[in-house]
C-alpha cells in the first residue's frame, strides 16, 4: 500500500520537475523609469506627500493637546 503511495509520488515530482525544464522564462523588457519614483507617477507622489504633511500636522496637534500646551 506505501509502495503505492511512492510511486505515485514520484511519478507525481518527476512530471512536474519535466513540465518546469519545458518551460521557458518569459523575458520582460526593462521599465521606462523616467520620471517615477516607487513606480509612482509626479501627481501620486505629490498626493503621498500631501496626506504624510496632514498625518503630521493632526498627530502634532493631539500631541500638543495630550500634553495640555493648548487648551481646547
Amino acid at each position: 500500500m506505501f509502495e503505492d503511495f511512492r510511486k505515485q509520488v514520484e511519478e507525481a515530482a518527476l512530471a512536474t520537475e519535466d513540465q518546469e525544464a519545458q518551460t521557458e522564462p518569459v523575458k520582460v523588457p526593462p521599465p521606462d523609469n523616467e520620471g517615477y519614483f516607487l513606480g509612482m507617477t509626479p501627481s501620486q507622489r505629490f498626493i503621498v506627500a500631501l496626506l504624510v504633511l496632514i498625518m503630521i500636522v493632526i498627530v502634532g496637534g493631539l500631541f500638543l493637546v495630550v500634553t495640555m500646551k493648548v487648551v481646547l
